[in-house]
């Protein structure tokens, strides 16, 4: 029920934090850094567009046309994509939707950017490694270094697994089990858990690995960074760069798109995929809550086989066009 006298913006976002988000839907902290980074860039930009400081912006102030000039702001002047937008106007939206049961006198001005759509956008096609370069990539690191020893077990087990990146940088000791069945215990989003088992050539590398940490205790970081603590997303991408820059020196073709972590994930899909893995299962391995999401690979693969298709067509096949005979005209004309 709506309060006698709305809160003030600041308390709004205080009790959407703490309350909402962390008690009554207790969200990971990947939710609410997301949460919090969308409203400290809208914060920032109202209150340089409105020239108050960010505590005495008010709700109403959160207007649609403010609303929406921060969007182009963050396309024109930040640079970010489309897909990015839409996850700031999703937080957002989420946001006001809360604020709209404890301030209705703000209703429909609420409403007004409520009705603000998700921007439309051409969806790529989902990139993804042949086998040869996945394993150039997975071989590039040094052997002999503390770093290439951990960068070979970590892209293995992402290749192995297609975990996300925030899976992998928080995976602990314990949620790998190397006996009997080797297996890899994963955490996604929405907190969602998932086993997924491992081949003996990653179960091998882990066992190296954990060896060459010195056997850590079960809540210890699986794959530290040189301080022992836990990689960043950045972390890994430099490293897969670096992993990717020495395998292009015999794949030249590595070089020329960009490689990511997420692409490893991709990979790890379609070369399922590719070998006959039912698209349910796929969706069981990568975590996905919907099998739609996963479904953009086998509409990936069927493009590319129309596209070895029509490579496999004579350029010179021109299709004839039938001419009756003479006698067979006069036949016809006689009926």
């Amino acid at each position: 029920m709506a309060e006698l006298t709305p809160p003030t913006l600041p308390t709004l976002v205080q009790r959407f934090f703490l309350d909402h988000l962390g008690e009554q839907r207790a969200v990971s902290a990947q939710t609410v850094a997301a949460y919090r980074d969308t409203l400290r860039l809208l914060l920032n930009y109202a209150a340089a567009a409105l020239h108050r400081t960010p505590s005495a912006i008010t709700l109403p102030d959160l207007d649609a046309p403010l609303l929406l000039a921060f969007l182009d702001h963050l396309e024109k002047d930040r640079g970010n994509s489309v897909r990015s937008r839409n996850a700031r106007l999703a937080a957002i939206r989420t946001f006001l939707k809360y604020a709209s049961h404890h301030d209705l006198a703000s209703l429909a001005t609420i409403e007004r950017a409520l009705a603000i759509p998700l921007k439309r956008f051409d969806r790529s096609m989902v990139g993804f490694l042949s086998r040869p370069e996945i394993s150039a990539i997975l071989e590039a690191p040094d052997r002999l270094s503390w770093a290439g020893q951990r960068d070979r077990a970590l892209f293995s087990m992402m290749y192995n697994t297609g975990a996300r990146v925030s899976e992998m940088i928080g995976m602990r000791c314990r949620d790998v089990v190397l006996e009997g069945q080797p297996a890899a215990h994963l955490r996604g989003k929405g907190r969602k858990e998932r086993s997924v088992p491992l081949w003996r050539q990653t179960a091998a590398l882990i066992r190296s690995w954990r060896r060459q940490i010195g056997d850590p205790s079960g809540d210890s970081i699986l794959f530290p960074n040189r301080s022992g603590g836990r990689m960043t997303r950045s972390n890994v991408t430099q490293r897969l760069n670096l992993a990717v820059a020495t395998a292009g020196r015999k794949n030249p073709g590595l070089l020329d798109r960009p490689v990511t972590p997420h692409t490893v994930r991709h990979t790890t899909a379609m070369h399922l995929l590719q070998s006959g893995v039912d698209i349910t299962v796929i969706a069981l391995w990568l975590g996905h809550e919907d099998t739609a999401t996963t479904h953009m690979y086998v509409e990936a693969d069927l493009a590319m086989k129309e596209q070895a298709l029509m490579k496999l067509q004579p350029s010179a096949a021109a299709p004839g066009r039938f001419r009756a005979s003479d006698n067979l005209m006069s036949f016809l004309q006689s009926l």
